[in-house]
């Protein structure tokens, strides 16, 4: 059995059943995982939360306020230093379409003695589809060498476990990544800041995983707080502190049952368009812009904007750039007469049609329904603030359906929190993250729990799809911090 040498369980009790699985690791039912640990070492075990986006969403990479609850559900990673410098990882998340197991010797991430690009790493994972998933947690060993220096004399056991559901747009990817990368920070002893760490994280699924995600799931596994709503700036992530949920409220998440992916396609288009959106205005208010040598990219000088669409006002959006702004225009066009966008991680196809001027306004209104809602929250035990702060949930999930980015099972969770009401005490609901599918976000009174069952039995009923309910929170990956394990030496099972 293990014991605690170094850190403490924060009276979570997922963290305790954790310890449990690796006491019994020797009874797992993949091979792998009963011997991937050597018993005279440490072990060093993270954990970092899912979240619930409460509002701000797909606005992130447009630089909008985004409000985020870190959920009880987390990722935890075990890690044992191993003098071969070879990177063994096993998750104990099977499914039938991988592997539970990945290996790979550390050389792969470096030529001649330097890291090697993201867009390597990128490439083997996706020739090997059914460990492509590892990019997630190894991708962190090259994200620390390429942005901190950092240089790994030897190896590591990795061992995955995560409550956090796949496809269920609550951020399984990034409490895995950041529960990884403090793993890796506090075994090899690389001193790194919690908002660090998050943006290393992100380029570990930009770059290495290829998923074209804002900071704001990092930024929330990582800095999050218990029962408390992240707020943050993306500009690129400027933390604004944190928002407490006043007493008597609380929000749930339903899942609808639909897979999300970030790295779908609808996704993909929105962003795209948004920001296809922000370089049309930059050319009309005049602004320099300079093409890139990297592709069909742009950079533009905008000490107005900084560059972000979440910075030009509705009213000035409307004035000046709506009429202006098309409703889509052909990739080939776009290239043509605008040379590229400004993203980093996305690049527009020359061979389809993006959707442009709804991206670009649920970008710029989305921003100003963020700041309402964060100012609303002091009001929120008024009545009329909770039907205001419902409100602005509607409006933006209506602005998400505008997009394109709805499904008729997010569609009919919101209808049914809407249809049930004030009368039983539930506010608002809203389509989160990608959107596409995933999980709906709820708000209402702590009172409203039976509502909430009723609003799951009803869709249950007409879908056949239990919806899962996130409810609660926990802390960040920063604040739960790590521990440090040890066998006790002579116990049974060891």
């Amino acid at each position: 059995m293990y014991q605690i040498v170094q850190g403490a369980t924060n009276n979570l009790a997922d963290v305790s059943a954790f310890i449990q699985v690796l006491d019994s690791l020797h009874e797992s039912p993949i091979p792998e995982a009963r011997r991937l640990f050597d018993p005279g070492g440490d072990i060093i075990v993270t954990r970092a939360p899912g979240r619930l986006d409460v509002m701000g969403g797909i606005a992130d990479y447009s630089g909008s306020l985004v409000l985020q609850l870190p959920i009880n559900e987390a990722a935890f990673v075990a890690l044992q230093r191993d003098e071969a410098p070879v990177i063994r990882i096993v998750s104990l998340n099977q499914h039938t379409f991988r592997e539970p197991s990945f290996e790979m010797p550390l050389s792969d991430f470096n030529n001649r003695g330097e890291p090697v690009e993201y867009q390597s790493a990128r490439d083997r994972f996706q020739r090997d589809a059914a460990r492509s998933w590892a990019a997630y947690a190894a991708g962190v060993f090259l994200a620390f060498m390429r942005e901190r220096g950092a240089r790994f004399g030897g190896g590591a056991r990795i061992l995955i476990k995560s409550n956090v559901p796949e496809g269920r747009g609550v951020s399984s990817s990034a409490s895995l990544e950041v529960a990884a990368a403090q793993a890796v920070a506090a075994a090899f002893e690389i001193p790194i800041n919690p908002a660090d760490l998050a943006a290393l994280c992100q380029k570990v699924e930009n770059l290495v995983a290829g998923a074209p995600c804002g900071i704001m799931d990092q930024m929330t596994a990582a800095c999050g707080e218990a029962n408390r709503l992240l707020a943050l700036i993306c500009q690129p992530a400027e933390l604004r502190g944190s928002i407490p949920i006043p007493a008597g409220l609380t929000f749930w998440g339903l899942d609808s049952g639909v897979r999300h992916s970030i790295a779908g396609a609808d996704y993909g288009s929105v962003r795209v368009g948004a920001f296809m959106g922000y370089r049309i205005i930059a050319e009309l208010a005049g602004l320099t812009v300079r093409q890139s040598t990297s592709g069909r990219r742009v950079s533009v000088d905008d000490p107005k904007w900084r560059g972000y669409l979440a910075n030009i006002s509705p009213s000035e959006f409307e004035q000046s750039y709506s009429h202006r702004v098309p409703e889509s225009i052909d990739g080939a066009e776009f290239i043509e007469r605008y040379a590229g966008a400004t993203d980093p991680v996305t690049l527009v196809d020359p061979s389809r049609a993006y959707a442009v001027r709804a991206p670009t306004v649920h970008a710029i209104f989305e921003h100003h329904r963020v700041r309402l809602f964060a100012e609303l929250m002091a009001d929120a035990v008024s009545e009329r603030g909770l039907q205001l702060l419902g409100e602005l949930m509607y409006q933006s999930h209506a602005s998400y359906s505008a997009c394109g980015l709805g499904s008729p099972q997010t569609d009919r969770l919101v209808r049914l929190v809407r249809e049930a009401g004030p009368k039983q005490r539930l506010y608002g609901a809203r389509i989160t993250g990608g959107g596409s599918g995933g999980t709906v976000a709820v708000l209402g009174q702590r009172e409203a729990e039976r509502a909430v069952v009723a609003v799951s039995d009803l869709y249950a009923g007409e879908t056949g799809c239990r919806p899962r309910v996130f409810s609660g929170s926990s802390q960040g990956g920063a604040a739960f911090g790590h521990m440090r394990l040890r066998r006790i030496a002579g116990a049974a099972g060891c």
